[in-house]
């Protein structure tokens, strides 16, 4: 019986470790990357419409904390001996540009605020992943001083 639990955890264990592992550090830069970037896209575009205040300071924090979340991960990887491409949308990011893109007026809005309650839970989790478990350290450092600001996002975002 010893033996067969002593298997049992053993076959589980690569299991568990996968799921608290964080992704390499060229792949943690493009997905913050990414992420950054729909951000910004979405609300650049969302100013152009929106008539709600709230939204309008709300979309106007978003270009201005991801923009320097950009910067700040991209310093960091240079310090890191990376060379990161410039951040492009994933195909996520560009669906859901394109999604708000086809909605207009209050429609947008309800999109917008759906799509970054969403956007913003994936962000929570890459960056605190990365900040605990992650394997270059500058990267650790700026994923853990990120995490707040996303967190902050949440908070602000659970009341729209």
């Amino acid at each position: 019986m010893t033996k067969l639990l002593t298997l049992a955890a053993m076959i589980a264990l690569p299991a568990v470790a996968a799921v608290a592992q964080a992704p390499a550090a060229s792949t943690y830069v493009m997905k913050a990357g990414a992420g950054d970037q729909y951000e910004i896209q979405s609300s650049r575009l969302l100013l152009t419409s929106t008539k709600n205040a709230k939204l309008r300071s709300f979309a106007s924090m978003m270009v201005t904390d991801h923009t320097k979340s950009t910067a700040d991960v991209k310093a960091a990887a240079m310090r890191a001996g990376l060379h990161p491409a410039p951040p492009k949308l994933d195909a996520m990011g560009t669906k859901n540009v394109a999604a708000l893109r086809a909605a207009t007026g209050t429609a947008r809005d309800r999109l917008y605020v759906e799509q970054q309650k969403s956007a913003h839970q994936r962000a929570l989790t890459l960056h605190q992943t990365y900040a605990q478990s992650g394997t270059a350290a500058p990267l650790k450092t700026v994923a853990a001083s990120i995490a707040p600001v996303v967190q902050t996002h949440i908070t602000e975002l659970s009341t729209m």
